[in-house]
């Protein structure tokens, strides 16, 4: 799906600013689709995916995250259970809470909610849902499966980077793709899900940074992702003209919310830009429910 275009080639003759990628509006449109697809679902199987979101240690209404999450499934229609478990809860009896919501036929998905207390180790734990109701896709089979291009739960930022992408219009094979940061839940599976639509991707991280040579990467990139958690690390006029840049980081910067990109040098120089906020963080939450509608197909064999 295409955002439509709200900028165009100045009066002047100068080329316009970047065109906006709006994931409020891009969110939107997904949540339609979603509605589409849930209905079918209903009527064929006579009920809809049910998840739930596991806290630890916070009340589950003091979370912004959780209640964006509890909003959407809502306008979407599907089910969704927020579940505080005590600050003090043992590895072994979350283990056994999660294996007792495997075992549930009317639990479709389970994630457990960041952060977790320091006696949890969260790798682990995560590892303990099951495969197919594994909605961040970070279980090691899905990753396993990523790898191989096999995978239909993906986890839910780089599902929204590759829907931003996707929304500009441009053709990701044989297009220059950078990636700059290597988390294990942004940057590595983007960087899969890049080469799956033949980019050539170059990752860069801290010792990138060391070594002189970010400018350099970022300059060549007609798709620049930047997921770090540092305020306008990279600076505007490092973009190449026309590409796609998307943004994802959210940094406090006094009273404003500001992304890794200088935002409005940037746009002087790219074609579409994601802004912060309002970029990838409201679709990032509906990727979640695609998940979860995933992983009622995989469970439901459709």
């Amino acid at each position: 799906m295409k955002i439509p275009e709200s900028t165009s080639q100045s009066e002047s003759g100068f080329a316009a600013p970047a065109k906006l990628l709006d994931g409020k509006l891009l969110s939107a449109q997904l949540k339609e689709q979603l509605k589409k697809e849930l209905s079918d679902l209903r009527e064929r199987f006579g009920h809809v995916p049910a998840l739930v979101n596991i806290m630890i240690g916070e009340p589950a209404s003091s979370c912004a995250y959780a209640s964006s999450q509890k909003k959407v499934a809502g306008e979407i229609g599907i089910e969704y259970r927020l579940t505080s478990l005590p600050l003090e809860i043992s590895q072994r009896d979350l283990i056994a809470y999660i294996e007792k919501l495997n075992k549930d036929p009317h639990i479709h998905g389970i994630m457990l909610h960041k952060p977790v207390p320091k006696q949890i180790d969260y790798r682990l734990v995560a590892n303990h849902v099951d495969p197919a109701k594994d909605l961040e896709g970070i279980n090691v089979e899905n990753i396993g499966k990523m790898i191989l291009g096999e995978t239909r739960i993906i986890p839910c930022t780089p599902a929204a980077v590759m829907e931003h992408i996707k929304s500009s219009g441009i053709n990701i094979r044989g297009k220059e793709a950078v990636v700059v940061g290597h988390s294990e839940i942004v940057g590595k599976p983007l960087s899969l899900l890049l080469l799956e639509q033949y980019a050539t991707v170059t990752v860069c991280h801290v010792a990138t940074h060391e070594a002189g040579k970010l400018r350099e990467h970022v300059s060549q990139a007609d798709i620049l992702i930047v997921a770090v958690g540092k305020p306008a690390l990279i600076k505007g006029d490092w973009i190449k003209k026309g590409s796609v840049v998307i943004d994802v980081g959210i940094n406090r910067v006094g009273d404003r919310i500001e992304g890794d990109v200088e935002f409005e040098s940037a746009r002087r120089n790219a074609a579409y830009i994601t802004p912060v906020p309002g970029g990838v963080g409201p679709v990032t939450v509906v990727m979640l429910m695609r998940n979860a509608i995933e992983a009622f197909k995989i469970q439901n064999r459709k």
